[in-house]
């Protein structure tokens, strides 16, 4: 039996709002993920310390607050500081299509906007890592 893929679900940053975050937390874990929800406000130190401890296989953030470009090169960091590279991290929530480039060029696998389905999400990662 293959083991079951492990995704950490974070809130990063300022932003209050995780309805979507919980949303596609649920909809990853009735598909059979491990799903791993660290809460709000949780800065991209704590992230990727969790993302180590928890050995996870991807980590999906949740950005409505507009920090994205600054979230997302700190949590590269911090994961190459736990020599974390490999993992997959994909983002989500209210980002403009105009900076979904940048961020794919700095690593980010995916980014899914509001409205998505989150068959969407379960498809893209079971492509990208079911082995």
């Amino acid at each position: 039996m293959m083991k079951p893929i492990r995704v950490l679900v974070a809130k990063p940053g300022l932003d209050g709002h995780d309805r979507g975050a919980k949303v596609v937390a649920r909809a990853l874990r009735d598909a059979g993920f491990e799903v791993i929800y660290t809460g709000l406000r949780q800065p991209p130190e704590r992230i990727a310390e969790v993302a180590l401890q928890e050995d996870v296989d991807a980590i999906g953030l949740s950005l409505l607050s507009g920090a994205h470009n600054t979230i997302f090169p700190r949590l590269f960091a911090e994961l190459h500081a736990r020599e974390l590279d490999d993992l997959l991290v994909f983002g989500g929530g209210v980002i403009p299509e105009g900076d979904v480039p940048g961020l794919k060029a700095m690593g980010v696998a995916e980014v899914f906007g509001p409205g998505t389905p989150t068959a969407a999400v379960i498809d893209f990662l079971k492509g990208r890592l079911a082995a």
